[in-house]
């Protein structure tokens, strides 16, 4: 008996996303037809664990303008629409979905956001600022200046005892 890989989507109104998550996949057969049917198996890990899924999408698809991308930990595959339009669902039947088909929310756009720019905006524009050059605590003593030694000097000693000095005149 086959398992099932978790499977997210996400959709734009002239293509959809499925990505299989499946670490180091062997044996990839995938296979989309024109009305919909879309078709995944493979087997995974030592011992060669069989993984399928079988699914009737919303609509129709364009085979010749999808492609597929086999990775080490998982299978991406941009279905093209036949149509341009936003499906309500992925799956033809209705009712809740399968516990392993999830949203990608990394990818998922509104359709009321789709034709919007998604590049940062004026005040997200950091131009050429090479923020590895920053110190944002790591390595170096809190006020120490790069090539600096975080130990203890004589100039810092007679700082504190400079200091030390003048509270005690102060307090008399």
């Amino acid at each position: 008996m086959s398992r099932h890989p978790t499977v997210k989507w996400a959709q734009r109104s002239d293509e959809v996303f499925i990505t299989i998550e499946l670490p180091d996949a062997q044996d990839v057969k995938l296979r989309l037809e024109p009305e919909g049917k879309f078709l995944f198996s493979a087997a995974s890990g030592a011992d060669k664990i069989p993984y399928e899924v079988d699914f009737d999408l919303h609509d129709k698809v364009d085979i010749d303008g999808s492609k597929a991308s086999v990775g080490n930990r998982n299978i991406t595959y941009l279905v093209k629409k036949a149509e341009s339009k936003w499906w309500n669902r992925l799956l033809k039947q209705e009712g809740k979905p399968p516990v392993f088909l999830k949203v990608d929310w990394d990818r998922w756009v509104d359709e009321d956001e789709e034709d919007q720019d998604t590049k940062p905006g004026p005040d997200m524009d950091f131009g050429d600022f090479n923020f590895s050059k920053m110190n944002m605590g790591g390595g170096q003593g809190f006020g120490a200046a790069e090539g600096e030694d975080d130990e203890d000097s004589d100039t810092e000693d007679e700082s504190v005892e400079e200091l030390s000095a003048s509270k005690k005149v102060v307090a008399s």
